[in-house]
């Protein structure tokens, strides 16, 4: 009988990829454990140890959306003239530093100037980031978006884990290693990028072989269908996705809940998404087997997760089964939008990579402030109410769509 020897699996599994992709996923997952040091934490950070209200939280979340917008647009469209390295770089090193900052100070108003700094500039590296993956490793870009995807949420989850212990007995702990991570990041890029930037203009190229010519934005944006629906319904998930800070949060810290409870919840979402990959495979293979029926298929995962907790919230339980379902909705998107822009736009993928992360950036600066002034005034049953009705909003614009990339040679044509 043959043994099961999961290192032996995990070995060859890895063996399938570059050397230089393992180093960055293993840089990734570094920078995104300690990222969820801070992230998740911020609307308790504003409810709890600043003492303001949930709209007041809202509005924190909304400024640092609101920069994201810039930040998306300005590293898409600056990708090419400044180059990968420049970009990813400064921006992660100045968002280190900006992290460092609020450790000195307590006043409202400085706290909101960081956080929107923090805002533009990790907006500012993510196109960028996503552009170099398609770029760099093209042939295995579909699996390689899915297993940054996966590693990066294995550490958010043990960096939420952490980090919840860690706020219960001071913030600033989370603060500080958030920083340190980040730099960290921004270093690995530097040295690892050194020796690249002459290779990665070499794999600048479109599917077909043939090298695109790169076009003003204004040309660029009247090709709607690559962006317009794909984005919409990403901003109406992200949208609804601020129900779990902006209503659930809140909800167990009200019922007397310790912040472990809301860190565990994302804990969960990390351990799903790990575990959780055979599930998606087989969607892939049977019920979603294109990137627009995958988007369709989010959100019906995340319409049938919020539905769930709108019902059931009452019990712990019932959250954490709501999380399961919704995070299967998420192992759906995260890694088919930037699949699909990189694999149909050629060397325009950054900008259009920025365009989409900016659509998304809005649903992430309305959820808050809207969810944050419904829980307010009406706790989490409206919260939760208006989440679900907004990822039945993204079903429909995921349907939009995948009409307009029905067949395989439509979802094939590149913008010139």
């Amino acid at each position: 009988m043959t043994r099961f020897q999961p290192l032996g699996i995990l070995k060859t599994t890895l063996a399938a990829y570059p050397r230089e992709a393992l180093f960055f996923i293993a840089a990734s997952f570094v920078n995104a454990m300690g990222s969820a040091f801070m992230w998740p934490l911020t609307t308790l950070y504003v409810y709890n140890e600043l003492h303001r209200s949930m709209t007041d939280a809202g509005f924190v979340l909304m400024l640092q959306s609101l920069a994201g917008i810039g930040g998306q647009f300005i590293g898409g469209t600056l990708f090419h003239r400044l180059g990968a390295k420049a970009m990813i770089v400064s921006s992660l090193t100045l968002a280190s530093v900006a992290q460092l900052l609020i450790l000195f100070t307590s006043s409202w108003s400085i706290y909101l100037a960081i956080m929107a700094m923090l805002g533009l500039l990790n907006n500012i590296s993510m196109p960028a980031i996503q552009a170099f993956i398609g770029f760099r490793w093209k042939e295995k870009r579909r699996e390689l978006f899915n297993v940054v995807y996966v590693s990066n949420n294995l550490g958010m989850a043990i960096g939420t884990s952490l980090g919840g212990l860690l706020a219960a007995y001071s913030f600033s702990f989370t603060f500080l290693f958030n920083s340190i991570s980040t730099f960290g990041f921004a270093l690995f890029f530097f040295l690892f990028m050194r020796k690249m930037t002459a290779a990665l203009k070499a794999d600048v190229v479109v599917d077909n072989g043939m090298y695109a010519t790169e076009q003003g934005a204004f040309t660029l944006l009247k090709q709607y269908p690559i962006y317009l629906f794909i984005g919409m319904g990403s901003a109406c998930i992200w949208f609804s996705m601020a129900l779990w800070g902006a209503g659930i949060a809140p909800f167990i810290s009200d019922q007397g809940m310790n912040l472990s409870a809301y860190s565990l919840l994302w804990t969960v979402n990390g351990i799903v998404i790990f575990a959780g990959q055979p599930i998606t495979s087989l969607l892939k293979r049977t019920v979603t087997r294109s990137l627009s029926a995958q988007l369709v298929g989010s959100g019906v995962c995340y319409g049938i997760g919020f539905g769930f907790i709108l019902f059931y919230h009452h019990s712990y339980y019932m959250l954490v089964l709501g999380m399961i379902v919704s995070t299967l909705g998420e192992m759906l998107l995260s890694p088919t939008v930037p699949t699909f822009i990189t694999e149909k736009t050629g060397i325009n993928a950054p900008f259009y990579l920025g365009v989409v992360g900016s659509f998304s950036s809005v649903g992430r600066l309305l959820g808050p402030l809207v969810l944050g002034k419904s829980f307010d005034s009406g706790g989490v049953t409206p919260v939760l109410l208006i989440g679900t009705i907004m990822s039945f909003v993204a079903i429909a614009l995921f349907l939009m769509h995948a009409s307009l990339h029905r067949t395989k040679q439509q979802a094939k044509v590149d913008v010139m």
